[in-house]
């Protein structure tokens, strides 16, 4: 729906990451990452709450809910996260792999 139905210029590219819904099926929080600068993340941020309320009225109109969940939008900082390790992971492969003096073999000769 936020793809094909919802033509608000400020959502950017948007990935859903995950839904929680409260037990009760009251609340439905929607975490998401999307692309661009910490600028672009706000107005793409300021876009979803603005589309909740016509996602929330067509959620409960195709499942044919009585009362349908409010729905909360939230970045997904658990990507960012999960990029970070990552990434220090990587830097401390390279750096082991990297060659270093104290390794190298004095009496191997490589004329």
């Amino acid at each position: 729906m936020l793809a094909r139905e919802v033509h608000d210029p400020g959502i950017g590219f948007v990935t859903i990451t995950r839904v929680h819904v409260s037990p009760d099926l009251q609340v439905a929080r929607v975490f998401y990452t999307s692309l661009g600068s910490e600028a672009e993340r706000k107005a793409t941020d300021k876009a979803l709450h603005r589309a909740a309320p016509f996602l929330r009225h067509q959620v409960g109109q195709r499942l044919r809910l009585r009362r349908a969940p409010s729905i909360e939008f939230q970045f997904d900082k658990a990507v960012e996260h999960e990029e970070r390790v990552e990434r220090l992971l990587r830097e401390i492969h390279e750096t082991e792999a990297a060659p270093t003096d104290e390794h190298h073999d004095p009496d191997r000769h490589d004329d």
